[in-house]
């Protein structure tokens, strides 16, 4: 294999990893003039490359002889997921142990939030919610979250594919309400929703800003107890620790 022009760089990682990104972009599948057209590169050596990844399981071929990404890459999503949430947990366990509701972590994951981490609550009635779980983003804190560090456009996108389904009778279900929402929480840098996911349940979250995927961390605990100090106090916890997280991101990027 030859060397790329960056510093231990190898050129067949880097055109391997071009490819999967430009299907990934693509969103469906692609012809071999298509990936090489896109990525710049000759279509033999496309060709080499995806025969790899095809052998790999990570590009599968259809029968009209065009490439889609493979199952073989959930499972390496699902790992790197999942080690992305512990190196969280510690932050977590300190946002618990500040505010005492439980704390979570969750990252965009195409249309929907995905929970990477969660630390639970000191009460005995606390808020659950399955590590690897995925829920809808217009009706969680979290999802909202996510939401605000994308353009309205791209937010619009999103929910014309997943849809707007009401979870309970105070999910939002129009976009232009959610949009007016999604504009005052980025001028206030957080989000809440009450019982929109789930009745009885409120939550408050922030966006995690320099993340290598969209994140957000959040706070979730019965409608009760998390009354506007509560939410008050946990919102700038949740804020120092995006930024201390986000000042993690920058420092091992620059590393």
């Amino acid at each position: 294999m030859t060397r790329a022009s960056g510093p231990g760089g190898v050129q067949s990682v880097q055109r391997a990893f071009e490819i999967l990104e430009v299907m990934a972009a693509a969103g469906g599948s692609l012809a071999l003039s298509d990936i090489a057209a896109a990525t710049r590169r000759p279509a033999p050596s496309i060709h080499r490359l995806i025969r790899t990844l095809v052998e790999l399981g990570y590009v599968r071929q259809d029968s009209s002889r065009r490439y889609a990404l493979a199952p073989g890459l959930i499972r390496l999503g699902d790992g790197a997921a999942r080690q992305f949430g512990t190196w969280a947990d510690p932050l977590l366990a300190e946002l618990v142990d500040a505010i005492g509701e439980t704390a979570n972590m969750a990252i965009i994951e195409g249309t929907h939030a995905l929970y990477v981490a969660q630390v639970a609550g000191r009460h005995s009635m606390r808020m659950f919610t399955q590590v690897g779980r995925r829920v809808p983003m217009h009706s969680t804190a979290v999802g909202k979250a996510l939401l605000l560090q994308l353009p309205d456009s791209e937010v619009l996108n999103i929910l014309q594919v997943a849809g707007m389904p009401p979870a309970t009778e105070r999910t939002i279900v129009e976009p232009e309400q959610l949009l007016t929402e999604l504009a005052a929480g980025r001028v206030v840098g957080h989000v809440a929703e009450v019982g929109e996911q789930e009745l009885g349940v409120s939550c408050v979250a922030v966006p995690v800003p320099g993340a290598p995927v969209l994140s957000a961390i959040s706070f979730s605990g019965p409608e009760p107890r998390m009354t506007a100090d509560v939410v008050r106090r946990a919102t700038m916890a949740l804020q120092r620790a995006a930024a201390t997280m986000s000042g993690r991101f920058a420092e091992h990027a620059s590393a």
